[in-house]
């Protein structure tokens, strides 16, 4: 019999982390997927994944609502409380052989602990990573829930194995973002004019010349900072008076202060170089990316695809504090000046050498392979 592998995706990123592994799953012969689309993933505030996900042939299992509006510490706490209730549910309906948990979003915590109470291996992508925010806390606790760990760099391992973790349940598989990285580094060319393909707010700018993205998200132990941290963005960014595409921030706590920050500049300023998305497919998304002259804010993406790709990145704030990163990114903090000093640099580099410090493009294969062969436990001894 097919094992059945339930895969919760919770948000708008965490798509983009695990879609290879999704594909990978679902056309393995030994597997049977279960998609659960969860959280901020059905909102379309947040820009809806779950509709990208249907338009990229996925059908979600089972869909659970949890966020609850206010996109702060108590909301966030009281999300993932209930989203261990309504998951609790859906797992006891679909009776996976395993569950997958994605990175360190605090939805991912419920995830977690659902499958560990009712005794269903619990499988952890993308372990053992340092980095600041509730994000830290996130990650690791999901690392003592979990059974197995595909974590995406060798210090990753280190660090599971360093918790305590079995060093023969850690399997060093790279980042899954990475292989759509790499499908996109084979075909860079953008073929879509991404505000007549996908809409949102602002002046229709012109890309040929060059442009930027800016993706920045409040940070969770920062949240009443959120509003002050995006003006300073946005006033360097107009200051910079360069095309830009900037998309909106997540669902942590401080999204309302980032987007209340978003909004104000925008009625007040009506900035002629800003053009303001939701979402789009990962696929075009790193399209943008590869054709941009760079990336401004405090996504992972930076880090992650971007050093990949060799697109340079101003990384701001500590949201990615202790990350392991390329050559690729320049940090500074949440300050005008800075941020104004920062981008001239990164605009006039061009390109960075491509890093495969985060995975090769094979992950998603190579994570369902585990999938299907691991032995499937739920018994943890600390190692010593």
């Amino acid at each position: 019999m097919k094992r059945k592998v339930c895969i919760v995706v919770t948000a708008r990123p965490s798509y983009a982390r695990i879609k290879t592994v999704l594909e990978a799953v679902r056309d393995h012969p030994e597997l049977e997927l279960q998609l659960v689309v969860a959280a901020s993933a059905l909102l379309d505030r947040y820009g809806n994944a779950l509709d990208v996900m249907v338009r990229d042939g996925f059908q979600p299992s089972a869909h659970v609502y949890m966020v609850l509006e206010g996109e702060n510490v108590t909301t966030m706490a009281k999300s993932t409380g209930l989203g261990l209730v309504e998951l609790a549910t859906v797992f006891d309906n679909l009776k996976p052989d395993a569950v997958v948990s994605v990175a360190d979003r605090f939805e991912t915590l419920a995830t977690a602990v659902a499958a560990s109470y009712m005794n269903i291996p619990t499988i952890h992508v993308q372990g053992g990573e340092i980095t600041g925010s509730i994000d830290e806390k996130v990650r690791h606790a999901v690392t003592k829930l979990a059974d197995a760990h595909f974590v995406s760099t060798e210090l990753a391992a280190e660090h599971v194995i360093r918790m305590g973790e079995r060093p023969e349940r850690v399997f060093l598989t790279g980042c899954p973002s990475i292989d759509i990285a790499a499908r996109v580094r084979e075909a860079p060319d953008m073929t879509f004019d991404p505000i007549h393909a996908y809409g949102g707010s602002g002046p229709n700018l012109p890309l040929e010349d060059g442009y930027q993205i800016v993706l920045q998200h409040p940070v969770t132990t920062e949240h009443e900072d959120a509003l002050h941290q995006v003006t300073e963005t946005l006033e360097a960014v107009a200051e910079l008076g360069r095309p830009t595409l900037w998309f909106w921030p997540n669902v942590d706590a401080g999204s309302d202060g980032t987007s209340k920050g978003i909004r104000v500049f925008r009625e007040r300023h009506n900035p002629e170089n800003i053009h303001f998305f939701r979402n789009m497919p990962p696929e075009d998304f790193l399209r943008l990316a590869i054709g941009s002259r760079g990336l401004v804010g405090n996504s992972s993406v930076a880090i992650r695809e971007c050093s990949y790709l060799g697109v340079p990145a101003v990384n701001i704030g500590g949201r990615q504090q202790g990350r392991e990163r390329g050559e690729n990114v320049v940090d500074v903090e949440h300050d005008r000046d800075a941020i104004v000093q920062a981008v001239r640099q990164q605009w006039d580099v061009g390109r960075y050498s491509s890093d495969a410090l985060y995975g090769d493009g094979r992950a998603g294969e190579r994570i369902a392979d585990l999938l299907s062969s691991i032995e499937l436990t739920v018994s943890k001894q600390l190692a010593y």
